[in-house]
């Protein structure tokens, strides 16, 4: 492995290490608000999105004090999500996933920034959710350059775009026509995490398992496109017929 790929790997150690101490500390803690008044999934139980919130807890109350515009971040996960591309390209794909990582921390942090001060609004809500699909944009078109040459790859790529967009486009234009629909298993934060993880863990699995770079990511790729496709369909299913019922 590169030392790129070595570092990588000792950050997510350290971050894993952080479970255990939560769990002790976070006994009778009052789950966190946001967290709470969400639905669980398959992947991202409360706990563990109970535990990040713990986690990035310190940083997001610096920003809040510091003032810090949540629109900083939307702009930041766009960065980070052409960051995750170029990273792709050149086949650094432990760095990006990192980059997407921090992506999806951003996104994390826009939200609960405006909720803490006071100013979220409709500017920041369009910028947030139309940003968020720029950065997965990027960072999918870096891995299909990646994988150029391996047409199973790259039409995973390109499946997994056009569902993750699918699923946005199906809530969007539920939550226009007065339905809110945010079911399925494969939502963004699902793809976030697995994406990064994948692109993470590539290069040791690789090594142990005597694979090509990027097998592991690849086939992740498919599953995220799977599930991602297989939620825009529960989604329009759904949405239809409640439309329907009216």
């Amino acid at each position: 492995m590169r030392a790129t790929e070595r570092i990588a790997l000792l950050l997510v150690a350290a971050l894993l290490l952080t479970m255990p101490v939560f769990a002790v500390v976070g006994r009778g803690r009052s789950m966190d608000v946001d967290v709470a008044r969400r639905p669980t999934t398959m992947i991202l139980g409360f706990w563990v999105r109970d535990w990040l919130m713990w986690v990035i807890g310190p940083v997001e109350r610096f920003f809040v004090r510091a003032r810090v515009s949540p629109d900083v971040f939307n702009y930041l996960g766009v960065v980070f999500g052409a960051a995750a591309g170029f990273a792709f390209v050149f086949g650094e794909l432990a760095l990006g996933g990192w980059m997407v990582l921090l992506g999806g921390a951003s996104d994390i942090f826009d939200g609960r920034i405006a909720r803490a001060r006071g100013i979220a609004n409709e500017r920041g809500a369009f910028l947030d959710s139309t940003l968020d699909r720029f950065a997965e944009t990027f960072a999918f078109a870096g891995l299909a350059i990646f994988y150029d040459g391996q047409r199973w790859a790259t039409a995973a790529v390109a499946l997994a775009l056009g569902a993750s967009l699918l699923v946005s486009y199906t809530r969007a234009r539920g939550e226009a026509l007065g339905v809110l629909c945010r079911g399925g298993v494969m939502q963004r934060a699902e793809r976030l995490v697995l994406l990064a993880l994948a692109a993470l863990a590539d290069a040791p699995v690789a090594e142990w398992m005597g694979w090509a770079p990027g097998t592991l990511l690849g086939w992740t790729v498919a599953v995220i496109a799977a599930g991602a496709m297989g939620t825009a369909i529960y989604r329009t299913a759904s949405i239809s017929n409640q439309l329907g019922e009216r």
